[in-house]
């Protein structure tokens, strides 16, 4: 109940008195409180390179606020498979974060984000308790390269058990991402529109130093465990995906992904292919 109050609470205060067509730089572009809500489906649910919903479907409701230009924002997330037999592994993610800009005027710009997030199964049975903690860091240069809209980013991860005595063994290590974005214009892909159609392409590999969010034995019907994970690069991403600006800060968010696992102690399918869809509104 209080994952579904907090995320009430975010939508109450995103009232129609913020309400506007907004698409600002990393800390927005007017003054007030700017944020977003929205809603995922994907056809399979990757994290971190784990199938955590053994090959089903998810949806995904968000809600993130940005604090009145500070840098400082919220956000709260929930994930919750289309598919039955899954109850126990809905998780509700709580995020504080702040983000700036550093060497604004030079090619090095560093657009960097601390933060901190909370990840609550609450549908698990008392002193089963799969909570984890994670703070980390984003770094992105998108001027750094001679390429115009090619991006590299690199963010170091570090993830911990929330209760102690815990259950997962392996929840305790490093995570480091390594990832470049890129994107390009093409002609609207909507009858009538003049405007151009952006198309973003991301990429990123990850290094697992031994972390994995699932417990080292069996939990309830959990049918796929990840037993001491590897501590080797674990897999890529592929990514394409555009914006379909509906207008009244309405966007809806097309995606197509591409995974290819190089360590099968965090997935035993060697590739993945899932699709997204979002319906996000901006305020």
């Amino acid at each position: 109940m209080k994952q579904v109050v907090f995320l009430v609470a975010l939508l109450v205060m995103a009232t129609p008195a913020w309400a506007q067509d907004w698409e600002g730089d990393l800390l927005g572009t007017n003054g007030g409180l700017h944020g977003s809500v929205g809603v995922t489906w994907d056809s399979k649910y990757l994290w971190r390179g784990f199938d955590f919903y053994d090959d089903k479907g998810a949806m995904h409701l968000s809600a993130d606020l940005s604090l009145f230009d500070t840098g400082f924002g919220v956000s709260v997330a929930g994930h919750r498979a289309t598919s039955g037999g899954f109850e126990d592994r809905e998780r509700w993610d709580f995020a504080g974060y702040y983000q700036n800009s550093l060497f604004k005027d030079e090619s090095y710009l560093t657009q960097y984000r601390v933060g901190w997030v909370y990840y609550s199964y609450p549908e698990l049975n008392e002193g089963e308790s799969l909570d984890l903690q994670e703070g980390h860091l984003i770094l992105s240069w998108p001027s750094i390269l001679p390429v115009k809209g090619l991006c590299p980013s690199y963010a170091p991860i570090k993830m911990w058990q929330s209760d102690s005595p815990s259950r997962l063994a392996d929840g305790n290590g490093w995570l480091h991402i390594l990832m470049l974005d890129y994107g390009f214009s093409i002609p609207s892909l909507v009858p009538g529109k003049s405007q151009e159609q952006v198309v973003k392409l991301h990429a990123e590999l990850l290094y697992n130093d031994g972390f994995s969010p699932t417990p080292a034995r069996r939990v309830n019907d959990w049918r796929f465990l990840y037993r001491n994970p590897d501590h080797d690069w674990s897999h890529a991403v592929f990514g394409a995906s555009t914006d379909f600006k509906l207008g009244y800060g309405i966007t809806f968010t097309p995606a197509v992904y591409y995974q290819t696992t190089m360590n099968n102690s965090i997935n035993e399918d060697d590739n993945e292919l899932w699709a997204s869809l979002n319906l996000k509104y901006s305020f």
